[in-house]
């Protein structure tokens, strides 16, 4: 049996940057490098945020992020990490545990003695962040989840405003980025249209518009994230439900 949308799927899925650094990871190469080093950049705060949980300062937990990523970066964990398994949100938390158990001290004591970063973080700024986080009564680990989804979800308003804003329509975006998650019977279309001096019909279409590509770019984020295109839709819910209520 054929499909017309297969060929499209696969097409989006070869750029993405999880699946090329697991297909590449027993060997040296440039494209899988810079996929890791994106993922990395983006993705890193849950993580900077576990460790703050686990009793550490905030100038250790910067020192022992930057030296995970520093480890990430030259492959020294990237065996461990299986297709099978081939979430990055999963091998990254588990490799720091990991990381933490075994060579904290022995990493901590490299930084002090001159070692460079091989990424470089805002950790200044993550802190602030951690700072004004709500404190929370869930574990570190569905906490680490959570923020995972926030961290996704943030990707997908930038490169929604982006689109917006090359189209021309960033004053558009900004007048219906507030009702993506409304219930559509909460939707004030009239104020919609008034704002933006169109009819209420046109209104309503923006608005499904709007939503139906927030959809879209979500799962093509959560797409960069795991090793096969047939995980995406189960990531989709996992995520959802982490951000549900504790």
């Amino acid at each position: 049996m054929t499909t017309t949308s297969a060929p499209a799927s696969r097409a989006v899925f070869v750029t993405t940057h999880w699946s090329v650094v697991l297909s590449a990871r027993e060997k040296v190469s440039t494209q899988s490098a810079a996929a890791l080093e994106t993922l990395c950049r983006t993705y890193w705060y849950p993580l900077y945020a576990w460790v703050r949980q686990q009793g550490h300062s905030p100038h250790d937990a910067q020192d022992l992020t930057q030296e995970f990523f520093a480890r990430l970066l030259q492959k020294d964990y990237l065996q461990a990490a299986t297709r099978e398994k081939g979430r990055f949100r999963t091998f990254l938390i588990v490799a720091l545990k990991r990381f933490l158990a075994n060579e904290w001290d022995r990493a901590r004591a490299q930084k002090r003695g001159g070692g460079q970063a091989l990424l470089s973080l805002d950790t200044a700024t993550a802190e602030s962040r951690y700072q004004i986080e709500p404190a929370a009564t869930l574990s570190a680990d569905l906490i680490y989840e959570r923020r995972w989804a926030l961290t996704l979800l943030e990707q997908t308003m930038t490169a929604l405003r982006e689109e917006f804003t090359s189209a021309g329509k960033q004053r558009e975006f900004e007048s219906l980025k507030t009702f993506l998650t409304a219930e559509r019977g909460e939707i004030p279309y009239s104020e919609i249209a008034a704002k933006l001096g169109i009819n209420e019909s046109a209104a309503r279409v923006s608005v499904h518009r709007l939503r139906k590509r927030f959809r879209e770019v979500f799962r093509q984020q959560i797409a960069h994230t795991v090793a096969r295109p047939e995980d995406v839709e189960e990531e989709v819910r996992y995520l959802l439900t982490a951000l549900g209520p504790g």
